[in-house]
């Protein structure tokens, strides 16, 4: 059942609703295109829960319909019929109210952006920067999976396929929400190309995912910034440029170095580096906000700490395991070619059922 507290919110998002489509019909609002933009915004946000406290009232109804004839109508038929539309309204009455304190639940400002996510190399030389190149490949797979798009921003490889550090930009609608729960250290498990003696090492990556920041999100201070333009380094070929065009952005408060050379242009690897680093600079004010808020932060899944480990890939066992929720699963071929619904989901719905208990604790 619904507390009083949370019934009485509910009632004041529905009465909020129709106070808002009353002002929406009005003719003056009607011709203020900016008043009214805002004004569809704001229902947009609150018509999905609005509308199902509607029904789950309906259905509440019908329930109370349902038992008073099972209390007082004496026909054997008749009560056959309410019976199974009690047992019906019940099940149906759960399943919204856990609906309801779903849509309920505080959302995170930023779970409908864009994604910069950064791939680095950890402990253990040579071996690291390849199981980080298969990081990259395995979450460009799934991006293609989802329908989303990636544009490399920035990329540091090693002389035989292996990656020191990549960055790329993900589109996709709710991509954040999906995809900041990959932030940590992954370690791998398996014997290297190069070891003859077929041992076992442990290597490690590690991943960040920020929510792509927007120019009005992060002021930069010119004065803060020193910008060098160096000829683009790589392994040969075309697409090693033979001009000035890479950039280095060095911001001094922070100490964050930005390289970027994907572009052929000067001025477009500027945009990129400028681009990502209005994105660290807005992850880093925002972890330190989240810190702020909650000491207790590191006990959440998807605390969004690169340094927590929070997955192992095994291959001569052929697991994988998520250290946060006890997770493994034998199927790392499939993970590997960017299947990684299998791990995420299951993450995802644990931190919701972590805040919907913290939601029913608050809201006693």
């Amino acid at each position: 059942m619904l507390s009083d507290l949370i019934r009485n919110r509910l009632d004041g998002i529905e009465h909020k609703l129709e106070d808002l489509e009353r002002e929406l019909m009005e003719p003056e609002v009607a011709s203020d295109s900016g008043r009214y933009s805002s004004l569809m915004k704001e229902r947009s946000s609150i018509i999905e829960i609005a509308e199902l406290y509607v029904r789950y009232k309906d259905t509440e109804n019908s329930a109370a319909e349902a038992r008073d004839i099972l209390e007082n109508e004496s026909d054997r038929e008749m009560k056959e019929l309410a019976r199974e539309e009690l047992s019906s309204a019940a099940e149906e009455i759960g399943e919204m109210e856990n609906q309801l304190k779903i849509l309920m639940l505080p959302g995170d400002p930023n779970d409908e952006r864009n994604v910069v996510m950064e791939i680095r190399a950890g402990t253990g030389g040579e071996e690291a920067a390849l199981f980080a190149s298969d990081l990259y490949r395995m979450y460009s797979r799934y991006i293609e999976r989802r329908g989303w798009s990636s544009e490399l921003t920035e990329l540091e490889e090693t002389g035989v396929g292996g990656i020191k550090n990549v960055s790329f930009l993900i589109r996709g609608r709710g991509a954040y929400s999906v995809l900041k729960y990959e932030s940590g250290v992954h370690r791998v498990q398996r014997v290297p190309e190069t070891e003859s003696q077929g041992r076992i090492h442990t290597s490690a990556a590690t991943v960040a995912v920020m929510p792509e920041a927007e120019p009005v999100d992060v002021t930069i201070d010119e004065k803060d910034i020193r910008i060098d333009v160096m000829r683009a380094s790589g392994n040969g070929g075309q697409c090693v440029n033979t001009t000035d065009s890479a950039v280095r952005l060095t911001h001094y408060p922070t100490g964050i170095v930005i390289y970027s050379q994907t572009e052929k242009s000067q001025i477009q690897n500027k945009e990129k580096a400028f681009a990502l680093l209005r994105t660290k600079l807005y992850a880093l004010e925002t972890q330190l906000a989240r810190d702020r808020e909650s000491a207790d932060r590191k006990k959440q899944v998807g605390s969004g700490d690169r340094s927590e480990k929070i997955r192992t890939y095994n291959f001569p066992q052929g697991r994988v395991t998520d250290h946060r929720i006890h997770l493994t699963v034998y199927r790392i071929d499939d993970i590997m070619n960017g299947e990684l619904d299998m791990l995420i989901d299951p993450v995802i719905a644990e931190d919701r059922t972590r805040r919907l208990l913290e939601f029913d604790n608050e809201n006693q």
